[in-house]
């Protein structure tokens, strides 16, 4: 084993180290609301686009949009 091989191992887990604690960095950034967990939803391409174009139309996120019409549902289901 040479000098440079011993290097290259050296740098790959400082490499690793920065791109995990960039990754964790940016998922807090993103989860901001202790109470909420995130999900997953997985929509035609026509839905998505129709979906997203509402929300620019009401100066909103496909998320917050999303989570009213859920919200809506769940209080007409009750009643």
């Amino acid at each position: 084993m040479t000098s440079s091989d011993s290097a290259d191992k050296s740098v790959k887990p400082a490499k690793l180290t920065e791109s995990v604690e960039h990754k964790l960095k940016a998922s807090a950034k993103v989860s901001k609301d202790k109470n909420k967990k995130n999900t997953s939803l997985r929509l035609d391409k026509k839905t998505l686009k129709a979906l997203k174009m509402v929300a620019i139309e009401q100066e909103t996120s496909v998320q917050k949009l999303i989570e009213g019409l859920i919200e809506d549902f769940l209080n007409n289901r009750a009643q």
